[in-house]
């Protein structure tokens, strides 16, 4: 099997490419074939940046700039590029090319599509201000694969305090649960939040995020034991993870 093989581009042989020059490409294996015009379209680019003259990228053993960057999307970048047009798929993973490349324009763009503008301004505006909303979904991970040996399932419960009402009567709540369940499980804590969106919505971002990490997981309201002496609260859930 052939290894490709890096090498400096020869500054001092290689004049000032004219606007319109053919350049050959490998993007992390995947080739492409453009002009130094298309790829200094945006002056404040990587691109425009990398490709001036001389250029000092390496160069493949064919002679191709060789960029080290995974090139899946490259080509709906290129496109963009070249015709202003826009991808219709794997929009997040193309905005991220964009966003690397310093294409302001086209991640602008991007950033206005129902998809990424729900997920932008919507959606991480409001975990955002969820306090500790990260740290506590790598605390739920990390306690769901402590419990996962010799186990199918992990299950944690989470409590969900939508308004700081809620947050003042979280010492009763924690204590209306019955003792085995507060031994056997850690309670990991999300809220209370300053934004409209529901405890379900909170939910929905919890598993959303979980699963996108390569995870199986399910939500489901714990029920609690009744008693007629105490008061009943329904912030409590459980989170479960399947592991096979």
């Amino acid at each position: 099997m052939n290894e490709m093989i890096l090498k400096p581009a020869e500054e001092h042989s290689e004049p000032t490419l004219p606007h319109t020059s053919v350049v050959n490409l490998n993007v992390g294996g995947h080739r492409f074939c453009t002009t130094l015009s298309t790829l200094r379209k945006y002056p404040n680019s990587k691109l425009a940046e990398w490709f001036g003259a001389p250029s000092k990228l390496l160069r493949d053993g064919e002679g191709h700039y060789f960029l080290d960057r995974d090139g899946s999307h490259f080509g709906a970048v290129l496109e963009y590029l070249r015709s202003d047009r826009l991808p219709t798929e794997n929009l997040q993973q193309v905005h991220k090319e964009a966003v690397h490349y310093n294409i302001t324009a086209l991640s602008k763009r991007l950033e206005e599509s129902p998809v990424l503008f729900g997920e932008l301004v919507g959606r991480k505006q409001f975990l955002s201000r969820v306090p500790h909303y990260k740290e506590n979904i790598e605390v739920l991970t990390r306690i769901a694969r402590a419990e996962a040996v010799a186990s199918r399932y992990s299950s944690i419960m989470i409590c969900v305090l939508r308004t700081q009402e809620d947050l003042g009567c979280y010492d009763n709540a924690i204590n209306s649960l019955d003792a085995s369940t507060r031994n056997k499980e850690s309670v990991v804590t999300f809220g209370p939040w300053n934004a409209a969106p529901s405890a379900k919505d909170l939910l929905d971002c919890i598993r959303k995020d979980i699963e996108s990490q390569g995870y199986t997981v399910h939500i489901q309201p714990h029920v609690m034991e009744k008693n007629f002496l105490s008061r009943s609260y329904n912030f409590f859930y459980t989170l479960t993870f399947t592991w096979w």
